[in-house]
């Protein structure tokens, strides 16, 4: 009886014990926690870069991806967003980005011509603290583009635009990325609409390799000049686009894109970040 009473004894302790160790565990943190949600600042391109940095912080905005020759407005006495800002243009770039508590995350889609441009494009990332550079190398600069890369760390995002770009189709962006390990991919879904391309295919082409996305929809699948529309209104499947995404663990940036209504869409950028919040809240 007395072994049988600690065999008991015994069982119940371990199985308070897991349970405590149970419940002490933190819970599982969601591979969509590390995502970020920002704004390509050509959706603002109408509008100066001080302004631009505005309309994204009144949408509640805290990551953008900047693109080159934006001209800067406000008390900027340089002309442009690019390689050629000054010291006290970059300084003061930078100190707009944290009084509005936005974060400079990516640069692009560039397309430097020469050694010296990646150079120096890449001595600009560093000094704004980007953290990839959105980008359609020509074939030529693969591997020195790779190699500047490397030894920065900053990552190449290889973006897709519609056909006949050279990286219209993620079977090219392979072929760039192919033992080019710090060349990756910046996903434009809605190019990929448009060039007749099943978005999830693609991102199953392309995984482990996506560093960003360019997050639009369009109205009509395979159709090049396909006109832009709000997120969650065209014919982009965005479940299956998530639900892929977590699948693979991606932990980069969803830049919005918004190419349409110009002059005024920051609301178009509000619903979309509301669609957005919406889906990833659904996402199992």
């Amino acid at each position: 009886m007395k072994k049988i009473f600690n065999f008991f004894f015994a069982s119940v302790t371990i199985f308070f014990l897991a349970q405590c160790n149970n419940e002490s565990k933190p819970p599982e943190k969601s591979v969509t926690a590390n995502w970020k949600l920002g704004v390509q600042l050509w959706t603002f391109h109408h509008f100066d870069f001080v302004t631009a940095i505005a309309k994204a912080d009144s949408a509640g905005i805290k990551f953008i991806e900047a693109f080159p020759g934006q001209r800067m407005g406000g008390d900027f006495k340089d002309s442009a967003f690019d390689i050629t800002l000054s010291d006290e243009g970059r300084s003061k770039a930078k100190e707009l980005l944290k009084s509005k508590g936005i974060t400079l995350v990516a640069f692009g889609v560039v397309v430097p011509q020469s050694p010296e441009e990646w150079k120096k494009t890449f001595d600009f990332a560093k000094d704004m603290g980007i953290q990839y550079i959105s980008a359609e190398p020509l074939k030529k600069h693969w591997d020195f583009a790779d190699s500047l890369a490397g030894s920065y760390g900053i990552k190449i995002a290889i973006h897709d635009h519609p056909r006949e770009s050279a990286y219209w189709h993620p079977d090219s962006v392979l072929a760039a990325i192919k033992n080019h390990p710090n060349l990756g991919s910046c996903a434009d879904v809605g190019h990929w609409a448009r060039n007749g391309l099943d978005a999830v295919e693609c991102l199953k082409k392309l995984e482990g390799h996506i560093y960003g996305l360019h997050f639009k929809d369009v109205k009509e699948f395979n159709k090049v000049e396909s006109e832009d529309v709000i997120v969650g209104t065209g014919v982009l499947k965005f479940p299956d686009i998530f639900a892929e995404l977590k699948r693979q663990g991606f932990s980069g940036m969803f830049s919005i894109e918004r190419e349409n209504n110009w002059e005024n869409n920051v609301p178009d950028v509000i619903q979309t970040i509301k669609f957005y919040n919406q889906q990833i809240t659904q996402l199992k």
